[in-house]
């Protein structure tokens, strides 16, 4: 079993996934950023590869990523990063990249590189799995989980294709439209997310919005777990270490998903 099927594995448990752009605000924070957040109650880290034209992302993670690309952070550093935190972390690390990048270094030299440097898993936001099947055969050669997005405004033929094709777990957009923290969840939400339950085996976590403990907990009731990424970016670029800001927001998180476990169990 690899460590992103533990992460599921685990009995009566949802699973918190952390979302960083890697060398934000630079590449120290990054490596210091990781492990207090696998301590403080992540399961699971994304780790941002900056990229120019971030078509999926709101403005707080396009800053990040801006400024990190200023900062000369690129795929081979952002790789050596993640060699880094494997040797401090046993939580999953997950590429987060757009397809350009990859595309540029490799498929096959990139999954090869990013398995050696001990991540285990890529999210692609802007390759449909109709588009996906060189990097599928490159990332199952190299033991990498590729894991693709739905969104609200998915057909029942996109849906059952990714049922078919992601591994490690499918990752569901919570609204129509691009990354950012919101005060409210969209209407609907649970029930996009019973539609892709009737049809994938695979675990099913949200992201995109979601920026609060009550967000949290709300969504936990019908998925396996929550992704947390520009809200906690928000946080980052406010906060200086021992970046107690971020260790609280993380913490409330976690309680707020083992609540819901909790109160299941009664």
């Amino acid at each position: 079993m690899n460590r992103i099927a533990s992460v599921f594995a685990q009995p009566n448990h949802k699973a918190l996934i952390a979302y960083v752009t890697v060398g934000y605000p630079n590449l120290k924070a990054t490596l210091e950023l990781v492990p207090l957040l696998a301590r403080t109650g992540c399961d699971m880290v994304e780790l941002g590869i900056p990229f120019s034209d971030p078509l999926a992302d709101g403005t707080t993670i396009q800053e990040a990523g801006h400024s990190a690309l200023q900062g000369g952070v690129t795929p081979l550093s952002c790789l050596e990063v993640a060699q880094q935190l494997r040797s401090q972390v046993d939580v999953p690390l997950v590429f987060m990249s757009y397809y350009n990048p990859v595309l540029r270094f490799g498929l096959e030299s990139f999954c090869r590189a990013s398995t050696d440097a001990g991540v285990d898993g890529l999210i692609v936001p802007d390759l449909p799995p109709e588009e996906g099947t060189e990097l599928e055969a490159a990332a199952r050669q190299h033991k990498l989980d590729l894991i693709y997005l739905l969104a609200p405004t998915s057909t029942e033929e996109r849906i059952q294709l990714v049922a078919q094709r992601s591994r490690g777990f499918i990752y569901l957009v919570s609204l129509r439209g691009i990354t950012g923290p919101r005060e409210t969840l969209p209407p609907g939400l649970d029930t996009f997310v019973a539609r892709v339950r009737a049809k994938a085996l695979q675990p099913l976590c949200v992201g995109f919005g979601i920026s609060n403990a009550a967000q949290t907990a709300q969504v936990a009731q019908w998925t396996d777990g929550i992704i947390v990424g520009s809200r906690l970016i928000q946080l980052i670029g406010q906060d200086v270490p021992p970046y107690r800001l971020v260790e609280g927001f993380i913490k409330g998180l976690r309680k707020a998903l083992d609540e819901v476990e909790k109160k299941r169990a009664e």
